[in-house]
């Protein structure tokens, strides 16, 4: 279930799920963080009182004072530097009978020093007793009930570990700890020392209202986040996926990315990609569609030819009409296997070509190779063209551009070839490679006829052909496949007729430099 929602469900709420889960985990360590703080503050300062008595008890041994009242209370009066920084110190002997405590003391309460002028006045014993008991309990009202805490640790097994408590008492956080006081290593009492903490409430507030400013912030932050995460990023995806769709189930084309098309960012290129690659697909799509016609329409002709000299050569006995038709449809096969064959090759030369990894290749070096391979040919088969290379406007550089060697091959090889088919005896073509307009420049120049059309564009559109006595051996197929070939290279291609007193074919081609 769990899995199958995480599948299902959008960024944008894998996104605030996971800040949930993440925020929840943190909440938790929160919560026991929290509630360690205020321990182990009490317990820091508990290490405090620890060393103050310690000190007490080696103050007690050294003087070797007895656990009395009277003695322990001289004692207090005479160590006041120890309990400076206290609120309370108290003795108590083993029965859990108070001995001294320091709020009780006629002292200054900020020197603990004995008054040497005021002059004893005789009190009854009694009535000393009772105001002793009066500002005892006056003095546990405010403060702890230390008694019972003296009585807790009385009753402890492990004397050797000291009691530590806390406790509000009129909005004043106190904290106590309780110890033995050893004499000669015997435990003659217990000391309790007590202090007003509201700093550790202090510190412990002060914690918990930066963790929950920093949930907050971290909160919001969060939140800023997922409404730009959804209305920059989220938003413009759903939009391109709703555009797929509608592209896969040939749906009125819906406009809605458009509007991402001038971002700059990563969103706006995948939009541009996709409407780039949409465009791509229809424009393939539609010329597959006219191609297809084409082709049926180029084959119709032939077959038209082929059956009615087939039915003319059943039914005619003259051996001379009879070699003219077997001839017409020996012509007429091979235009249709010529056209076949040269449909085909296109289609796999076009998606090779969109599968190849394009390279840096010097166009220049491609032309050598390419015209030597044709110069070998054309002597071997004793034919008087030649053909020549100018690289004066190169000035010995490379003309490095970004393609494919072997299509590259395939371009110059028939332009070459169509220059040569209609090259006289005795001819030259003239192969030049410069640059123009920043781009690499290969213009191949023969001595031919040149162009009769009115529109010379058209000699690069499929089936097109004027070569009516070379009937079946060209399927007009050529010159498209190279136009397509230079444009899938990025540049383009230009036929015209050489300038008087010149005269034949001019093609110049055009194709982006790579540097």
């Amino acid at each position: 279930m769990k899995s199958n929602f995480f599948k299902s469900s959008s960024i944008l709420r894998k996104f605030l799920v996971f800040n949930l889960i993440v925020f929840l985990v943190l909440g938790v360590f929160t919560f026991f963080y929290l509630n360690a703080i205020k321990p182990n503050l009490v317990k820091n300062r508990s290490e405090q009182h620890s060393i103050i008595i310690s000190n007490t008890s080696d103050h007690i041994n050294r003087l070797k004072i007895e656990f009395t009242k009277d003695s322990v209370t001289d004692f207090l009066l005479s160590t006041r530097f120890l309990f400076q920084n206290l609120d309370r110190v108290q003795l108590y002997n083993l029965d859990s009978n108070l001995l001294a405590d320091t709020d009780t003391l006629d002292l200054a309460k900020d020197a603990f020093v004995k008054n040497e002028n005021v002059e004893e006045t005789p009190i009854d014993k009694l009535e000393e007793e009772e105001n002793i008991k009066k500002k005892l309990n006056e003095s546990q009202a405010t403060t702890f009930n230390t008694e019972n805490y003296v009585k807790k640790y009385s009753k402890q097994k492990d004397k050797e570990n000291k009691l530590i408590a806390s406790e509000t008492i009129n909005n004043n956080f106190y904290v106590i700890t309780i110890n033995t006081v050893k004499i000669e290593d015997k435990n003659r009492g217990y000391i309790v020392v007590s202090e007003i903490s509201n700093d550790i409430l202090v510190a412990v507030d002060e914690r918990k209202n930066f963790i929950l400013r920093t949930v907050f912030s971290i909160a919001l932050v969060i939140l800023i986040f997922s409404v730009f995460l959804n209305k920059y990023i989220l938003k413009p995806i759903r939009s391109l996926v709703l555009y797929t769709k509608a592209i896969k189930e040939k749906d009125v084309k819906i406009g809605k990315h458009e509007k991402y098309l001038l971002r700059k960012d990563e969103v706006g290129q995948l939009s541009r990609s996709l409407n780039d690659m949409t465009a791509d697909l229809y424009k393939r799509i539609n010329i597959a569609e006219t191609f297809s016609s084409d082709l049926a329409h180029e084959i119709r002709n032939p077959l038209t030819s082929l059956k009615g000299a087939s039915e003319v050569l059943e039914n005619t006995d003259d051996n001379e009409k009879r070699k003219k038709l077997i001839k017409v449809i020996s012509h007429d096969v091979e235009r249709i296997e010529r056209l076949i064959t040269d449909y085909s090759q296109m289609l796999k030369d076009e998606a090779s070509l969109s599968r190849a990894k394009m390279e840096k290749i010097d166009l220049s070096s491609i032309v050598t190779s390419v015209v030597e391979d044709f110069n070998s040919d054309l002597l071997n088969s004793n034919k008087n063209i030649e053909i020549e290379i100018d690289r004066t406007n190169l000035n010995g550089s490379k003309l490095n551009i970004l393609g494919v060697e072997s299509k590259l091959e395939q371009i110059v090889a028939n332009l070459l070839d169509n220059a040569v088919s209609f090259s006289p005896a005795n001819g030259k073509i003239s192969v030049i490679c410069g640059i123009k307009e920043k781009k690499a420049q290969l213009v191949i120049e023969d001595e031919g006829p040149g162009f009769n059309e009115k529109n010379i564009d058209k000699i690069f559109d499929r089936f097109y052909s004027n070569r009516p006595e070379n009937f079946g051996e060209h399927s007009g197929l050529g010159l498209n496949i190279v136009k397509n070939i230079i444009e899938l290279h990025g540049g383009s291609i230009d036929a015209s007729n050489q300038s008087i007193p010149k005269k034949g074919a001019r093609i110049e081609v055009l194709i982006p430099i790579y540097k």
